[in-house]
């Protein structure tokens, strides 16, 4: 039985998601992740308006009348979330924790392939891939989806991002959507990343927090490393420590920027605290103006 929390929580963002897809979401999703190609589907007598272009000529040379070829998109989609649920993503100095938004970033584009009829899977992942769920439609299984994110309970804490990319190589033979969620608190996936690049259309989906990025000046403060536990201590009322600080991760953010860039991969930044819909709409937008 769901602990009634977790239910409720899941009706949160059932119900969320849901509006916001409806409202701004899923017909830009349905413009910018087109179907798989054009399937021919039967042959029809002409009718002012078609396209000449379709014209079949071997069916109008022997019936004496015109005949088109009619096609249809071969719409449905496989779209795989690979999560990131390290411990490094359990850090929020806004009233969200990064894991938190991940999920429901992951719950809000879940909705909107399944109203498009697409396919959905999930990869929850830290330095090994911690589940699998094989896509699949439906409402139910999205709800699935959402309630295995919400309630996981991680078995380690480090994040590697090569492994889950070699991973879905072997599981996953077909093209097919990839958005991969994380804080990217990670080194040495820059190969993986570029073979799967190749294979599948990728979007990478950063979620960051304000505090990574810039520190308030607090005084001393000991900062630790959620992943390997090692900790630093630092005297924020020094305005050269604050600006080491903020060089040092837009140096991290502009490898990280560089490296999606030069693979090809669309990027959606997202940070804890503001309205990620926006962000979503402006990528949606964005990227189907380059297409």
């Amino acid at each position: 039985m769901i602990p009634r929390e977790l239910a409720q929580k899941i009706r949160y963002l059932q119900i969320y998601t849901s509006k916001a897809v409806n409202d701004v979401l899923a017909g830009q999703y349905e413009s910018v992740f087109k179907g798989r190609g054009m399937e021919f589907e039967e042959v029809r007598e002409y009718t002012p308006g078609d396209d000449i272009r379709a014209i079949d000529w071997n069916v109008t040379a022997r019936t004496g009348k015109p005949f088109i070829k009619h096609f249809r998109e071969e719409r449905e989609l496989t779209v795989i979330f690979l999560v990131d649920l390290s411990a490094s993503g359990n850090f929020g100095s806004t009233r969200q924790l990064k894991n938190e938004v991940a999920a429901e970033i992951c719950a809000l584009l879940a909705f909107a392939a399944i109203k498009n009829n697409d396919k959905v899977g999930l990869i929850v992942f830290t330095d090994q891939v911690e589940m699998f769920i094989p896509p699949n439609k439906g409402t139910r299984h999205v709800l699935r989806v959402i309630r295995e994110i919400l309630s996981f309970k991680p078995k380690r804490g480090r994040t590697d991002i090569a492994q889950v990319l070699d991973y879905l190589g072997r599981v996953l033979t077909k093209r097919a959507v990839v958005f991969l969620i994380s804080d990217f608190q990670a080194k040495g996936f820059e190969r993986s990343l570029r073979v799967i690049g190749r294979r599948h259309d990728v979007i990478a989906v950063t979620v960051s927090d304000p505090r990574e990025v810039q520190l308030p000046d607090v005084g001393l403060i000991e900062l630790e490393d959620a992943e390997t536990g090692e900790t630093v201590l630092l005297d924020t009322g020094s305005s050269h420590v604050r600006k080491e600080y903020e060089r040092l991760n837009e140096e991290g953010l502009s490898r990280l920027h560089e490296l999606f860039r030069s693979t090809r991969i669309d990027e959606i930044r997202i940070q804890t605290g503001k309205k990620y819909t926006l962000d979503l709409v402006r990528f949606f937008k964005n990227r189907e103006r380059r297409k």
